[in-house]
């Protein structure tokens, strides 16, 4: 499968694959970057299931290197830039053989970290003589989990080229998303358009430069794109749809999106890495609702539980075991409501705050607390309570300065009027720390 999309690369010819900090790359500049990196692994005897990492920004030297160990049969390992203890704990987790670095200014090296892949699922991948990809999950708490797919079976799934769109690349391919949006846009013939940073007013600046027209993000950028009206500093004509997932999107939120950028469209993606992404069809630009499914893809839900199989389904976790039931389907552990057909994700149950018996969903306040004029973010979580169990805590970062208890008493007022008593903030703390992590997903840091 993927010498068929290198052989597409070559017939894609002088189109642009890549526009990486505003430098353009053809397919066929691609290909020949593809064919070096062959070489390159060759030489060094790197070959079909090697565990290998691969270090670096989502450049063309990346890009290349990623297509060229999937061509030979590798289980490539993207890792986000990281050194001393985390960068051992990514190696000793998903057993990692070879590590490749790639830096603009050192370019590229390689190393044998010494260690072995005995892990059955790298055994699997191996057997099967199929490439294999190894992400880590994003929690904020513990060691990461260490997932294993079987690349050839992601590949298989995006079929004939289609329509060629261009895509910013915002999402970082050491996620299920930044993965799917590289694979995607290349097999279709499109360009992926690369930033430095993930500032509101450079994601914009790229979009009106480069005619973007797809912009595949998460709910807290979008957060951050209205506050810095950096929208409204660019031409955005080219842009025709921002899909959105990872996290909840607060409905406030969207319909200001709605607002300030009429002619493009909106839509809720939903994927784990876990699983794969899958189709969806949202009721509305303006509406959270959305149709799950699609080929490759079931659900059920059991007891507000969203359970999925998918045919793109991880071969398990090498640090853990695997929530798979007895047909295959896995507990993606997000509550949700249903309206015949429409899905709404509610958020996860590991988040869930238990008031007295009551369930508080954080991002349900989270996005009372976004209607608030001053408030530019907000965090909900538990705080332990020896009468309730627990209550509900916010952390807001404002727009501009103001008095802490005077904000208190704002989003204690305007939350009651909002919402059931119980759901009310009695924790109200101020503060100028960022609350997202560096793939702008939400961190909530458990009570």
């Amino acid at each position: 499968m993927t010498s068929s999309l290198i052989d597409r690369f070559r017939a894609f010819g002088d189109g642009d694959a890549l526009v990486v900090d505003g430098v353009r790359y053809t397919y066929a500049a691609l290909a020949e970057r593809v064919r070096d990196w062959q070489t390159y692994l060759d030489e060094h005897d790197v070959g079909a299931g090697h565990v290998v990492a691969l270090e670096g920004a989502c450049d063309v030297d990346v890009v290349a290197a990623f297509v060229a160990l999937a061509d030979r049969g590798g289980i490539v390992v993207p890792l986000p830039r990281s050194s001393g203890a985390k960068r051992a704990e990514y190696h000793e987790t998903a057993e990692v053989e070879v590590a490749i670095t790639v830096a603009a200014e050192a370019g590229r090296a390689i190393e044998r970290t010494g260690l072995q892949a005995t892990h059955a699922l790298h055994g699997r991948l191996r057997d099967a003589g199929t490439p294999g990809l190894v992400l880590f999950s994003s929690g904020t708490t513990g060691r990461s989990k260490a997932i294993v797919l079987d690349l050839g079976t992601m590949l298989a799934q995006y079929g004939e080229p289609s329509r060629a769109r261009r895509t910013l690349g915002f999402l970082s391919i050491d996620h299920i998303g930044g993965i799917n949006t590289l694979l995607h846009t290349l097999n279709h013939g499109g360009t992926l358009v690369t930033v430095s940073d993930r500032r509101p007013d450079t994601v914009c600046s790229a979009i009106a430069a480069f005619g973007v027209e797809v912009l595949p993000t998460t709910p807290t950028f979008l957060n951050m794109l209205l506050i810095s009206h950096a929208h409204e500093q660019h031409d955005l004509a080219s842009l025709e749809l921002i899909t959105y997932g990872t996290e909840p999107m607060p409905q406030r939120t969207l319909e200001l999106l709605n607002e300030a950028l009429p002619s493009v469209r909106f839509k809720q993606t939903y994927g784990l890495s876990e699983l794969g992404i899958m189709a969806t069809k949202s009721k509305g630009d303006g509406s959270l609702w959305v149709k799950l499914g699609g080929p490759g893809f079931d659900y059920r839900i059991v007891d507000g539980i969203l359970w999925v199989r998918s045919d793109t389904a991880m071969l398990g976790y090498l640090n853990a075991s695997a929530p798979f039931d007895g047909d295959g389907y896995f507990n993606t552990q997000d509550a949700v409501e249903t309206d015949g057909d429409y899905v709404r994700i509610l958020g996860r149950v590991t988040e869930l705050i238990n008031v007295a018996g009551e369930k508080v969903y954080p991002s349900e306040v989270e996005s009372v607390l976004l209607e608030i004029p001053n408030i530019a973010e907000a965090t909900v979580s538990g705080r332990p309570s020896h009468v309730t169990g627990m209550v509900v805590k916010a952390t807001v970062k404002l727009v501009s300065p103001a008095d802490a208890r005077e904000v208190a008493r704002q989003v204690r007022e305007y939350c009651g009027r909002r919402l059931e008593a119980y759901k009310v903030p009695l924790v109200v703390e101020v503060s100028d720390a960022d609350q997202h992590s560096d793939r702008f997903k939400k961190v909530r840091t458990p009570a």
